[in-house]
């Protein structure tokens, strides 16, 4: 072969190379992406998990929608990573997880769903300065320790107590009630809200109980209560305690209804309390989203990817990784610190209508919501905002 020829075709091997490996290099700066973990925590197991599980659903819903429309921060390509974490519902169990977290290196936090381990996980990420962005702990003292790293997308006790107090007033009528909780920090304090209001708004609270959060028998605090012959009985804690609570009241001829807050008001509460579920009147710690401009589309979506409809708090959840996505986008960072000197500034509307936070890291508008049981099924009876519960 002539030797200008196999010159000649040496070169262009190399430069088919050259573009090869120049092509390659391209397409890898192209697709470079960084993935960026979110953690969330809620119970998946225990008697609450099936509430932590659309909690859990409502943030992987809007991770997987979020990475399908492709995030890029700072010009960078993000991929988001949801690090789900079990806590049990257990306080110790959540710090434990809440220092994983810290340590597999997430950037925030949605969770956690009780009040009972938010709280104690709050001042592990405080100490590591991540954002957590709590979607259902509706317990005041979360936002009360100071932690700058603390916020919340749903309405405190301190509204969602006096809301239900004053419906049972200027509603129901009512001069007496009954009050139990079930001895947790959510209970205790959606109780203690409750009935600070009642005796505001004149109403006398004849008794105040207190039971546990794994009570299955409720009789002997119910056959006293029926003794005391209240209008209403006042309920604080979860549905699981909740729902028997309430079938064992119907079972001993108690007609009063149970007014309670967000942890009895799930969709499939009659599971819990059969043919009691209609005596109860409870509260949601927020908008109702199926009313707001961005909440039907948003159960639709859920719908199609888990087959059943939200529960409860799964809006909450997916609003909140929203709210932390919007602090990377100003911040034009996924630094822990940068998104969190972008979190006080958010003005971000979503599933459950606009989000703005005050000083302390609660909303600057709540809502809160009130609905009833007709033939078992949740009816929604109104809302009202946090500016119409202040007392003159």
């Amino acid at each position: 072969m002539n030797k200008s020829v196999r010159l000649g075709r040496s070169v262009a091997t190399v430069g088919m190379l050259g573009a090869f490996v120049a092509a390659s290099v391209g397409a890898a700066r192209a697709d470079d992406t960084v993935n960026v973990k979110i953690g969330e925590v809620a119970p998946l197991t225990g008697p609450a998990s099936y509430l932590g599980k659309d909690t859990e659903n409502g943030a992987r819903l809007a991770v997987e929608e979020i990475n399908k429309t492709g995030l890029k921060i700072g010009g960078q390509n993000v991929k988001l990573v949801l690090d789900a974490e079990d806590d049990a519902g257990d306080p110790r169990q959540a710090t434990q997880v809440a220092q994983k977290l810290v340590d597999d290196k997430v950037v925030a936090i949605v969770g956690h769903m009780n009040s009972g381990t938010t709280i104690p996980a709050s001042k592990i990420y405080s100490d590591a300065g991540i954002v957590q962005v709590s979607p259902s702990a509706t317990n005041p003292a979360y936002t009360q320790q100071g932690f700058k790293t603390a916020f919340r997308v749903v309405a405190t006790d301190a509204q969602q107590g006096p809301a239900l107090a004053d419906f049972a007033l200027k509603t129901l009528k009512v001069k007496n009630v009954a009050i139990v909780d079930d001895a947790t920090a959510y209970g205790q304090g959606l109780a203690s809200e409750f009935e600070k209001r009642a005796k505001e708004d004149g109403i006398i609270v004849l008794s105040h109980d207190a039971t546990h959060d794994k009570a299955t028998d409720f009789r002997a605090i119910l056959t006293k209560i029926k003794g005391e012959r209240p209008d209403v009985i006042m309920y604080g804690g979860l549905d699981a305690t909740g729902g028997p609570f309430a079938k064992q009241a119907k079972q001993l001829g108690m007609s009063q209804k149970i007014i309670a807050g967000d942890g009895l008001c799930a969709d499939d509460l009659s599971k819990l309390a059969g043919e009691a579920t209609d005596s109860v009147i409870c509260s949601i710690a927020g908008a109702q989203f199926e009313s707001t401009r961005l909440g039907p589309a948003f159960a639709k979506r859920y719908q199609e990817r888990f087959g059943s409809r939200p529960v409860l708090n799964s809006p909450f959840a997916y609003d909140a990784v929203y709210v932390i996505v919007d602090a990377m986008k100003r911040a034009s960072s996924t630094a822990p610190d940068k998104i969190l000197a972008a979190m006080p500034a958010t003005n971000y509307e979503g599933v459950l209508g606009l989000t703005q936070f005050d000083s302390k890291g609660d909303l600057r508008n709540g809502t809160i919501s009130l609905y009833k049981y007709v033939d078992g099924k949740q009816s929604f009876l109104e809302s009202v905002s946090s500016s119409a519960l202040a007392k003159n």
